[in-house]
């Protein structure tokens, strides 16, 4: 990173990658790429359209479908089991979920470069610091070690540093997810989401197939079209980070959580990259009724096409919990299985994800702060992380040295959302899951 959807070779580079990964045979177009100049527009664009004509090759072992009917043909979710939404215990968790959101989100942001935070890399900068076991939001150095970069929000998301949450898209998503739901309730569709970004959303605080499908809304195309026309970042974690709202106002019932994801992951991601979402939306609306971790990622896992290579990457993260292996062990397993995907893939990030709540078991520190030690898409895995530890813990259970430095304050790209209250938002939350659920 960072990937621009507007330079051709690297549209290239990318969709060999995808391909490459999800069963098709690319060696000789590939070969024939890096012999070509990276200005040599017209045959980068043909090398493309080649690209997009590969068949599959013989063999492939997975069931990705991404057509909605095709996709929950291979599901088997249970009834669900609501928590009623006009409690004490349903409020505090919501507000607890966002909190825990912006928390974990804030936690990841200066070390989000899964190329040079890697593990070891964090842990021997944490070390250098006098911060391991990391209990608290990331220290800065003075001067800062050679070898060691934080990006450069480090100054409004570091120890000591935080006044209020910094701006993300982690967390813009989240609030236009609420903002939907406001507006359409249980009849969301893509087109919905479609043009709510083209109204709210600036292009240039959207990344990778964000970018991409916002581009192709530019050019007249519509969902689900707009998800992979020229877009070789359609299976990474862009959609995963937008589910978490869902979630939130179907507590306990997490295939109409992934319902409502289905339609705004489709506007720009297709297979895992949309079952990612629907994952994530599960997750979150499972911790409602998880009582541990484990209870909740299984349950998470209804809404994952079976035969996937997400729910494969899953329940290995599962299995390897089971055996009773230690944190340092699953994390290298984790790199050794799925290390060859984008640090901003969906599926890595998702077994990342799992592992930080299995290995922090229900601890709202010990969740958020393993995750992020877990590299790759830092913030974004903090952010949902954060998410389901605070529906675990609820707010009040939140230790206050993560919350009191928010300041009960959101800084937004979302037009007319900046400066939102986080109280506020977890209030309308509330209100939203009440009138979806009839007042139950």
């Amino acid at each position: 990173m960072p990937h621009d959807a507007s330079v051709l070779a690297d549209l290239v580079l990318n969709e060999i990658a995808q391909r490459r990964e999800s069963g098709y045979e690319v060696g000789e177009l590939e070969r024939r790429f890096q012999q070509l100049d990276p200005a040599a527009t017209d045959e980068l664009d043909a090398l493309l359209d080649e690209l997009d004509q590969l068949p599959r090759s013989d063999g492939w072992a997975y069931e990705e479908p991404t057509p909605w009917d095709g996709l929950v043909q291979t599901l088997t979710p249970q009834p669900a089991d609501q928590l009623d939404s006009a409690n004490g215990e349903y409020r505090d968790r919501v507000l607890g979920a966002w909190l825990g959101r912006v928390a974990g989100n804030m936690l990841g942001k200066p070390v989000e470069n899964g190329d040079h935070w890697t593990p070891q890399h964090l842990r021997s900068y944490l070390e250098k610091a006098d911060a391991w076991p990391l209990d608290d939001y990331v220290p800065v150095l003075d001067p800062m070690p050679e070898g060691y970069k934080l990006r450069h929000c480090w100054v409004d998301t570091t120890r000591g540093n935080v006044r209020g949450s910094s701006r993300d898209d982690d967390v813009d998503y989240t609030i236009l997810g609420l903002h939907l739901l406001e507006k359409h309730g249980t009849g969301l569709t893509s087109q919905h989401v479609a043009d709510s970004w083209l109204l709210l959303l600036p292009m240039h605080q959207t990344y990778t197939a964000e970018r991409v499908a916002y581009r192709n809304l530019a050019t007249g195309l519509r969902p689900p079209d707009t998800a992979d026309r020229r877009n070789p970042y359609r299976e990474w974690i862009g959609a995963q980070i937008r589910g978490d709202a869902f979630g939130f106002v179907h507590p306990g019932d997490p295939m109409a959580a992934a319902k409502l994801a289905y339609a705004d992951a489709a506007v720009s991601h297709v297979a895992n990259g949309v079952y990612g979402e629907m994952w994530a939306a599960a997750l979150v609306a499972a911790a409602f009724h998880g009582d541990t971790p484990r209870a909740t990622l299984e349950r998470s896992l209804e809404v994952v096409p079976p035969q996937s290579r997400l729910a494969e990457a899953l329940r290995d993260v599962l299995d390897v919990h089971g055996q009773g292996k230690d944190w340092d062990t699953a994390i290298a397993h984790i790199g050794e299985r799925y290390g060859h995907y984008s640090w901003v893939h969906t599926i890595n990030n998702a077994a990342v994800i799992a592992a930080g709540l299995l290995w922090g078991e229900g601890d709202f520190t010990r969740t958020i702060a393993l995750t992020v030690l877990g590299g790759l898409d830092t913030d974004s895995n903090g952010a949902t992380a954060g998410s389901v530890a605070g529906i675990l813990n609820g707010a009040t259970k939140i230790p206050p040295h993560w919350t009191d430095p928010l300041e009960d304050t959101l800084r937004s790209a979302l037009f007319g959302f900046d400066g939102s209250r986080i109280s506020a938002l977890a209030e309308r939350t509330v209100k939203v899951a009440h009138d979806i659920s009839g007042g139950n």
